[in-house]
C-alpha cells in the first residue's frame, strides 16, 4: 500500500492520535508537542482525512477524529520511502550506514544481533 507521505506536523498529530486515540480537536490539540491554535489542528486534521488517513465520528457538535492508518503501515511506508530514496533500495546499505554511523550503543547493537539472529533461524527452519 503506497500512503501519502507526511509533513512534520501531520506527523505530529497522527502521533498524538496513535498515542492518544480518538479525540476531539482540542484533546488532540492537548495532546501535542508545540502550541498549535485550535484551527490550525482543525485543517490538519481535515487534510489527513482527506489522504484517507483520518476519519471522524460527530459526537453532538464537535467530531472526534481517529485514525484509520495505523502506525506500523505508516512506519513500513516511511521506511521504504528512505531506503529507495537514499540507499538505492538497499535494506543492508541502511543497516551498514547504522553500524558504521557510531549512533548505536552496546545495548542497541546486542539487540539488533538477536533480531538478526531470530530472524535468520527462522529462515533457516524453513529451509
Amino acid at each position: 500500500m503506497n500512503l501519502p507521505t507526511l509533513g512534520e506536523r501531520e506527523l505530529d498529530i497522527m502521533t498524538a492520535l496513535w498515542a492518544g486515540g480518538a479525540g476531539t480537536v482540542a484533546e488532540v490539540r492537548g495532546r501535542l508537542g508545540v502550541d498549535l491554535a485550535y484551527n490550525t489542528v482543525l485543517t490538519i486534521l481535515r487534510n489527513l482525512e482527506s489522504k484517507g488517513l483520518v476519519d471522524h465520528e460527530a459526537e453532538g457538535r464537535v467530531h472526534r477524529y481517529f485514525p484509520v492508518a495505523s502506525q506500523e503501515a505508516m512506519q513500513t511506508n516511511a521506511l521504504s520511502r528512505v531506503v529507495a530514496k537514499f540507499f538505492a533500495g538497499s535494506p543492508v546499505s541502511v543497516m551498514a550506514h547504522l553500524l558504521e554511523s557510531g549512533s548505536l550503543s552496546a545495548d542497541e547493537l546486542r539487540t539488533l544481533h538477536r533480531h538478526l539472529d531470530m530472524r535468520l533461524n527462522d529462515l533457516e527452519e524453513r529451509d
